[in-house]
């Protein structure tokens, strides 16, 4: 039975007609870039992630770039941020201006580690950027404490993490901002690029928002230097259709997951995610350790069942950060993760044949 890492086909063909009218309507209203559209969706996006202001932009990456410019990042600030995420995290805080500081992860969750982000901290630090990495938050109560400490901002990456909640509360509502992608894959996706920035901040969103629009809130009329990263009209619409679906297909997902850790649990050598205590995970991936990860994926791949490697790479071992010259016993949880991490298929549409399969597969592995 072929298992994929994820079904976007199937899941347009569940909601085929609410995608269809959606896009039909733009169309109707060549409502291409900004427009009603996008604004309903920053509307209900606000509301949906308990925010008072949503400022969408082309991707999610954009919205990392736009939160630290708004933030008035400067050369020679360093930013800190988690040594295990997609490069988007660290290669932002660079082009804003700053120097990235990686801190390693806490060794089970793989979210960054509070203690590392404190000893971490200079007379040159600016900012904070937790990544509630594969849809579990991060130690929210931990990490703002450490930032009201030393006076910093606090801008959440909530990239893989769309509802998800640190103690009931929803990440994205802790720090000064947090970001958003809808890049297809996520748990809320796109037909194509997207992203957002949210805030309770007006002054900051209005910030946000211009510097997303040329540098201005009214055509030619440009109050600073911005960028183009606007949202068009077709994405917006599309995700306006999927949202009502996001509670719904994040309880799937948690099923799902729930099935996975009861299957696989009792496996020799598959360690399971660690949810911690007062988290709510949303399993934009589920992500398993294996110490012979490397033939583990092969066989599963052979058999049919489509897995990825999410990161291969920490950051700080990155070509990109060979400047810095960072050794593997500076991150030894995030250089560990490198070589024993895969993600198994995980998806809201997902059947109990295609776990069961994933399962047995797993089970009759000799490695």
């Amino acid at each position: 039975m072929p298992v994929p890492l994820a079904d976007l086909h199937l899941q347009y063909q569940n909601i085929k007609a609410e995608i269809d009218g959606a896009v039909a309507a733009v169309i109707r209203d060549s409502a291409f870039i900004r427009g009603p559209h996008v604004d309903a969706f920053e509307r209900e996006f606000a509301r949906a992630t308990k925010v008072e202001h949503c400022v969408s932009c082309a991707n999610g990456t954009d919205a990392l770039y736009l939160a630290m410019t708004a933030l008035k990042v400067r050369p020679g600030d360093e930013v800190i941020t988690t040594a295990h995420s997609w490069i988007s995290t660290s290669a932002m805080i660079t082009h804003a201006g700053a120097v990235p500081v990686f801190c390693d992860t806490d060794g089970r969750t793989f979210t960054i580690d509070p203690a590392a982000i404190e000893a971490a901290v200079t007379p040159r630090t600016v900012g904070v950027i937790p990544v509630h990495l594969y849809g579990q938050p991060a130690d929210m109560h931990a990490i703002m404490t450490i930032a009201r400490k030393h006076n910093l901002w606090v801008v959440e990456d909530c990239a893989q993490a769309h509802l998800a909640r640190y103690d009931d509360q929803p990440v994205g509502t802790f720090g000064i901002a947090a970001t958003y992608s809808f890049y297809p894959g996520k748990n809320l996706g796109a037909m194509g690029d997207a992203g957002a920035v949210v805030t309770q901040d007006g002054a900051l969103a209005e910030q946000m928002a211009m510097l997303a629009r040329h540098g201005g809130l009214v055509k030619h009329q440009h109050q600073i230097e911005g960028i183009n990263s606007r949202l068009d009209g077709l994405q917006a619409a599309i995700l306006s259709a999927k949202l009502p679906h996001l509670p719904a297909w994040t309880a799937a997902r948690q099923h799902a997951a729930g099935l996975y850790d009861a299957g696989l649990s009792q496996i020799e050598d598959v360690e399971v995610p660690q949810v911690a205590p007062g988290r709510t995970h949303v399993y934009h991936l589920y992500t398993i350790k294996h110490p012979r990860r490397d033939s583990l994926a092969t066989h599963l791949n052979n058999n049919g069942v489509q897995t990825a490697i999410n990161y291969p790479t920490a950051l700080p071992f990155l070509a990109a950060y060979d400047r810095f010259r960072h050794r593997p016993e500076q991150f030894p949880n995030a250089y560990g993760d490198q070589s024993k991490i895969l993600s198994l298929p995980m998806f809201a549409e997902i059947t109990q044949a295609q776990q069961d399969e994933v399962i047995r597969l797993l089970r009759g592995f000799k490695g």
